[in-house]
């Protein structure tokens, strides 16, 4: 007989299940159950499994599941993709209500300095991941989940960006390399997606292709509010176009640098002191102030190293960086900590923003601190601190 599985076993499994779905000619539905929480919810897993069944019209079939505490969205994953696999002629998605109380949306000028990469197969980090407060959350379609995990990443995702609460962080996701990329759309962009993130972007023609698809899928599905573009940076190609792929569309909201693959791109040894990218790392941050879009920094890949982050951090930030990405949830306020304004740079800041208010109400033209002359962009980068404080006091 034909069969087909999804999900993992093991003893050290938490927060999924193991779905094995065997054909059968005759006899109906037979499911067997072994659930660490079947005292409480056999009956649920038992319903929603033949819910599933039903909805793809399943009729004869073993149906075997190892339960380890998985959430309903998982289990309606595992089970989708279960089912998929073993009859790949299906089309139609088993879609769990989408609580749009969870959706927040985003702006183009949101906060990004800390955005936490999840594996997106892994939805056991999903359900506490905003508790952590970073700015954003990554679900991952890419580097890492496994070449024969992507069907299951994808519904696992999508069902995620349905139903699961990240507590306001910003709701990324992370699709495959172009042209595979485009594919992985068509399950984030109707769920409550804010930002796409392209890796490996090397022209801005990619850029437009995954925008084009966007709005295809936008108008598809009447969805009507903005969804931004976070092009990442990987190889030399694509430093020696950053700025065109920076500039491509008003959704991109900022631009992102990859240093593992840029790096092997270039045959070279990635370092922790960085010496060997710190020309490409400025380049991008000039591409994406030229592009009025935001420079987002690398990972910072070694978690137990706090300083070695922290000083990361601050040499980002000192090159004109606004963001980091992290691998860890530790990471992240010390990502959030090291990108706030020192007090001094917030008093400067007050400082020139009432000196220049005070110039307005006196129908000034000239605005001064001092003796010293204080010109727009001046201004514009006092606000700018203040405007940051303010966002980061709210998270």
């Amino acid at each position: 007989m034909e069969k087909a599985s999804a999900g993992h076993l093991g003893d050290k499994i938490r927060s999924d299940c193991f779905i094995e779905i065997e054909k059968k000619t005759k006899g109906g539905i037979e499911i067997t159950l072994e659930s660490k929480v079947a005292a409480l919810y056999r009956d649920a897993i038992l319903f929603q499994a033949e819910e599933i069944l039903d909805f793809f019209e399943i009729k004869n079939a073993a149906v075997t599941i190892r339960d380890y505490g998985a959430l309903p969205f998982t289990l309606a994953a595992r089970m989708e993709t279960a089912i998929k696999r073993l009859f790949p002629e299906i089309k139609k998605e088993f879609l769990m209500p989408i609580n749009k109380k969870k959706i927040i949306g985003t702006t183009k000028e949101r906060l990004r300095r800390s955005r936490l990469y999840l594996p997106g197969n892994e939805p056991k980090f999903f359900v506490n991941a905003g508790l952590h407060s970073p700015d954003g959350i990554i679900l991952d379609l890419e580097d890492s989940v496994s070449p024969n995990e992507k069907d299951s990443a994808q519904l696992i995702v999508r069902n995620a960006l349905r139903t699961v609460d990240f507590y306001g962080c910003e709701r990324m996701v992370r699709i495959n390399q172009l042209p595979k990329g485009l594919d992985d759309l068509k399950y984030i962009i109707p769920n409550g997606v804010d930002v796409v993130l392209v890796p490996k972007v090397e022209t801005a023609e990619q850029i437009r292709n995954v925008e084009n698809e966007i709005n295809c899928l936008k108008e598809e599905y009447i969805i009507k509010h903005d969804i931004f573009l976070m092009p990442i940076i990987e190889s030399a190609l694509g430093v020696e176009n950053a700025f065109q792929i920076a500039s491509s569309s008003d959704l991109v909201c900022s631009l992102a640098i990859g240093l593992e693959d840029f790096t092997a791109d270039l045959g070279i040894e990635r370092t922790k002191a960085g010496t060997e990218s710190f020309s490409m790392r400025c380049r991008i941050v000039n591409a994406a102030k030229a592009a009025k879009v935001q420079a987002i920094d690398t990972v910072f890949s070694d978690i137990s190293d706090m300083e070695g982050l922290r000083d990361s951090v601050l040499e980002a930030k000192h090159l004109g960086f606004e963001g980091k990405g992290c691998i860890h949830p530790r990471q992240i306020p010390v990502i959030n900590e090291a990108f706030r304004p020192t007090k001094e740079e917030i008093a400067k800041a007050e400082k020139i923003v009432a000196a220049y208010n005070d110039a307005v109400g006196k129908g000034s033209g000239v605005v001064a601190l001092g003796s010293k002359m204080i010109d727009a962009p001046v201004v514009a980068r006092a606000l700018k601190v203040i405007n940051m404080v303010k966002s980061g006091d709210k998270k």
